[in-house]
């Protein structure tokens, strides 16, 4: 702006009367009432010019510095979280302990034939991830209502003690908790398999899933009948859920 104004005859006596003239222009009037005199409508104009190019840049600057809060945190200078995602949760099997005292009970009632549930499993490795479900002590918990796909499999490494052990059924049950219920079998896998008899250990992975309307604070959990089971694979036994918004 100063450059453009030393191009207009500095310092003339018209130039300080027109700088008068637009300082005692009535609010709201028209560059126009200048027009009798060329050097102080030049003048005016100029000067108008150079205000709206400012006033742009301030806003633009006043934009872009607001679209940076909303993307930083300006306390602490970091990316703030995305998003949260659908609920999901994929478990993959540890092994479990030797004995299953006191585990029955902590389950609540369960059938003969999947008795023992299964209490320990990883939730935040390369093969596993819990994202809006929360996991305890072998359970799933719901916090958000909705159809939710419910799945498990289980790799069996079952050791074959004699002939008439050679044939084992096995079974796969995975439980729904409500809150404050007794456990309800949700889904149940059967197998019934005749291992060769000169084998050392047999092998069958059961898998099973379907779709369920789940409230918040029901439980999930699985059982098999059972622990006799190949815990050293992460991608061969596992148990998730994830919502579907249908």
């Amino acid at each position: 702006f100063p450059s453009q104004l030393k191009s207009q005859a500095p310092g003339s006596a018209e130039e300080l009367r027109c700088l008068q003239m637009l300082n005692q222009q009535p609010e709201g009037s028209s560059l126009e009432e200048l027009s009798s005199s060329q050097t102080c409508l030049r003048l005016a104009s100029t000067i108008k010019a150079y205000v709206a190019t400012v006033t742009e840049n301030i806003l633009r600057r006043s934009a872009v510095k607001g679209a940076q809060r909303s993307y930083f945190n300006t306390s602490e200078g970091q990316v703030p979280p995305k998003t949260a995602g659908k609920p999901s949760a994929h478990l993959t099997l540890r092994p479990q302990g030797l004995t299953q005292d006191g585990i029955s009970e902590r389950f609540g009632n369960l059938s003969q034939s999947c008795r023992h549930a299964i209490p320990r499993w990883e939730h935040s490795t390369l093969h596993s991830h819990l994202q809006n479900i929360s996991y305890r002590d072998g359970r799933l918990r719901v916090e958000q209502p909705g159809k939710y796909y419910v799945y498990s499999q289980i790799y069996f490494r079952y050791r074959s003690a004699g002939a008439q052990d050679s044939g084992p059924q096995l079974v796969q049950c995975i439980q729904w908790q409500p809150s404050h219920s007794q456990p309800i079998l949700l889904l149940k896998g059967v197998g019934t398999k005749c291992w060769a008899p000169e084998a050392d250990y047999g092998l069958h992975a059961l898998y099973q899933g379907g779709l369920f309307e789940l409230k918040a604070g029901d439980e999930l959990f699985v059982s098999v009948s059972s622990l006799a089971i190949d815990y050293n694979d992460a991608a061969a036994s596992y148990f998730g859920a994830f919502r579907l918004d249908l």
